[in-house]
């Protein structure tokens, strides 16, 4: 074991190859890659939720300047309305948690298991060792 090297959680466990230290390193950015898709997920919710009430204060200030016909097809049109065909968005939200973002959650967490002993960002890990300078503060190992 090396004395300034990366801590037990952070290293390849005897007989864990490149390719596939590499493999589960694509397999945690694809992951990484959907928390980020995810988060946007629940920005476009909570600002199309923003938007809707927004549209009621537009809906009163044209009725309030007289525009009545057009306050109210702004009322019927898009006030309420569905984003894609039956749904709102915290039913896209709820449906992409449900399905492909926990899939992939389990997928990752199962082949870190079974071919890493569960150890997290070995590929990062890994690269972290390769590129700082030893023995240099704020270069310290994991």
């Amino acid at each position: 074991m090396r004395d300034d090297g990366p801590d037990e959680a952070h290293r390849r466990p005897d007989g864990l190859d490149d390719l596939t230290v590499q493999a589960l390193g694509k397999l945690s950015e694809a992951l990484e890659t959907t928390e980020r898709a995810r988060g946007h997920l629940y920005s476009m919710h909570q600002l199309t939720g923003t938007a809707d009430f927004q549209l009621d204060e537009a809906v009163s200030l044209f009725m309030q300047a007289g525009h009545e016909e057009l306050a109210g097809r702004i009322q019927r049109e898009l006030i309420g309305r569905n984003v894609t065909p039956g749904h709102w968005t915290f039913q896209l939200v709820e449906e992409y948690d449900d399905g492909y973002w926990s899939e992939l959650r389990a997928l990752e967490k199962a082949a870190r298991d079974e071919l890493a002993q569960g150890r997290r960002h070995l590929y990062e890990a890994e690269l972290k060792e390769h590129r700082r300078t030893h023995g240099r503060p704020g270069h310290e190992a994991c």
